[in-house]
């Protein structure tokens, strides 16, 4: 380890933003007794997330009401008392394989349990069960959508 005057070791922090970019994480945070350490970075699709967000409506609702109460869930979804939040960061995928169909569709009997979608971290698939039974109601993230900690994922009443 080469380490620098001020204690830390610039080849980790590259190795570190390198990983970063390889798999499209925002930030990873390393600690080790007393020693510290957090890399992130500016995802650079923001002009994608306000193109998503305006959609998802469109493609929820089923009545005539329900582009409204879509809106509303959408505006904070973090909040709805349904929401599955992401458990990890990594990148969000709806179904097992490309061209495959989702795990589970906007109207959908959900079980508790049941493999709703998968999170890849750090080139590891893992498949995020759902928290409780219900219906699956919307549909927050896209496939292949980087998501974060805690992020809202689906709504299940």
């Amino acid at each position: 380890m080469t380490k620098e005057n001020n204690g830390f070791d610039k080849n980790l922090i590259r190795e570190l933003a390198l990983l970063l970019d390889e798999t499209n994480l925002s930030e990873i945070e390393l600690e080790q007794k007393d020693f510290r350490i957090r890399v992130a970075r500016q995802l650079r699709i923001e002009a994608s997330v306000p193109t998503y967000a305006a959609a998802a409506p469109v493609a929820a609702p089923v009545a005539a009401a329900a582009p409204v109460a879509a809106v509303a869930e959408v505006a904070d979804p973090a909040k709805h008392p349904g929401v599955v939040p992401s458990p990890m960061v990594g990148t969000a995928y709806l179904s097992p394989e490309p061209g495959a169909r989702p795990y589970i569709e906007v109207g959908e009997r959900v079980n508790e349990g049941q493999t709703v979608l998968i999170v890849e971290a750090m080139k590891t698939m893992n498949q995020i069960p759902a928290p409780r039974s219900g219906v699956l109601k919307q549909v927050l993230v896209k496939d292949a959508q980087p998501v974060e900690y805690g992020e809202p994922l689906f709504i299940i009443e």
